[in-house]
């Protein structure tokens, strides 16, 4: 708990049997409420090392997606209590040892939400990071700067901090159930004037770390494009995208 604010860390995971005994190995208890994991039918007995370890584990009977995986993590998070949500990947890719500060950045009432970046310092070529991967980060982050207005350092992570009030503000059952999810629940927070903070964090590449291939790469990336489209049309009053209204829609 942060400034009596109570703090849940969920982790989406697939296949993250090898590496999340490291990653909650890493994650500080002492200010952590709550660790929600959702599995979205693995085939590696990710599920029996998370009841090991004593996490709220929650299982899809079948594969639904990286975003349908988040909205269960969240829905759970919130039911269960929390103000401040993190979500990391418990394939050991992010460090688990940022959850503390990124959680104090929202506690501290300054942000509403959390991003911690690879890219900020020199942090994701250094680990690991395919150079067509970071060329094409910093590519699709400059175009939807200029598209979204904002001058962050990446939009690709997998390592974001919520707060309550933003999640409960947010339509996330329109969000795809696809990667793009993530991108779609930015530009939805972006309309809802929500506060966003960035953090500096190294980035690990190795075999169990998840990542998907060249061509879901290509299709993520169409998809982020699109929604920056959307968002500014969108603003510019010249096409009404129903996604960015909220649940007040």
């Amino acid at each position: 708990m942060l400034n009596n604010q109570r703090v849940a860390v969920v982790l989406p995971a697939y296949n993250a049997a090898q590496t999340l005994a490291r990653t909650i190995s890493e994650i500080d208890r002492s200010i952590v409420d709550d660790l929600i994991l959702t599995d979205d039918a693995s085939v590696d007995g990710t599920v029996q090392v998370a009841e090991l370890l004593g996490l709220h584990t929650i299982m899809h009977t079948e594969n639904r997606g990286y975003g349908a995986n988040q909205k269960t993590c969240y829905a759970a998070a919130l039911a269960r209590g929390a103000d401040i949500v993190v979500m990391l990947h418990p394939d050991y890719q992010y460090s688990p040892r940022l959850v503390p500060a990124m959680a104090s950045m929202i506690a501290s009432g300054h942000y509403d939400a959390v991003m911690a970046s690879r890219i900020l310092g020199r942090g994701a070529l250094a680990g690991g990071m395919p150079a067509w991967k970071y060329v094409a980060n910093r590519g699709l982050t400059a175009v939807e700067n200029l598209l979204l207005g904002q001058k962050f350092s990446e939009y690709h992570s997998g390592y974001r901090a919520w707060s309550r009030r933003v999640l409960e503000h947010l339509a996330l059952d329109r969000c795809s159930d696809d990667f793009v999810f993530d991108n779609q629940m930015i530009a939805q927070a972006l309309a809802a004037s929500f506060r966003f903070g960035e953090i500096s964090c190294p980035t690990r590449y190795f075999k169990e770390a998840s990542s998907i291939n060249f061509r879901r790469s290509v299709t993520y990336g169409f998809g982020v494009l699109g929604t920056a489209i959307h968002y500014r049309l969108d603003r510019a009053g010249l096409h009404r995208w129903d996604l960015l209204r909220g649940k007040e829609q």
